[in-house]
């Protein structure tokens, strides 16, 4: 009977930590060279193309078009460090050099704006005016 309820807690314990246990986007693909995909045209035109429902997705691409809208809606709170400096990145780089383009997936991902009034403080800090 000892060994049963012995069980029985660390299994109650187990549940409770998993439970408890903040959630995080995978980091599966953290290691990409973002900056290799922003300085190639026609790399950046197909993740950008995913995003936009207009082409095909590679893994990394469906990934990201998958994980955007939850962590827009988040804050990004589920992103490790290295995700968030690598979207702050890209925020960045779009802004300054692919602005219509940033507004166009603004339209589809943040139509009412809420995501940018929610970010433009901590976008701020990075150099970035939304």
């Amino acid at each position: 009977m000892h060994s049963i309820v012995t069980i029985f807690l660390l299994a109650s314990l187990a549940v409770s930590v998993i439970l408890g246990a903040e959630v995080r986007y995978p980091t599966k693909y953290d290691n990409i060279e973002l900056d290799s995909i922003l300085g190639n045209e026609r790399l950046y035109k197909q993740y950008f193309n995913c995003l936009m429902n207009k082409g095909k997705c590679t893994a990394e691409a469906k990934f990201l078009k998958e994980t955007v809208p939850d962590a827009l809606a988040t804050g990004c709170s589920k992103c490790s460090q290295k995700q968030r400096n690598g979207m702050f990145k890209v925020m960045k780089f779009m802004i300054q050099k692919k602005r219509g383009d940033f507004n166009k997936l603004a339209a589809i991902y943040d139509p009412q704006g809420a995501y940018r009034n929610k970010f433009a403080a901590e976008a701020k800090k990075h150099g970035i005016n939304l």
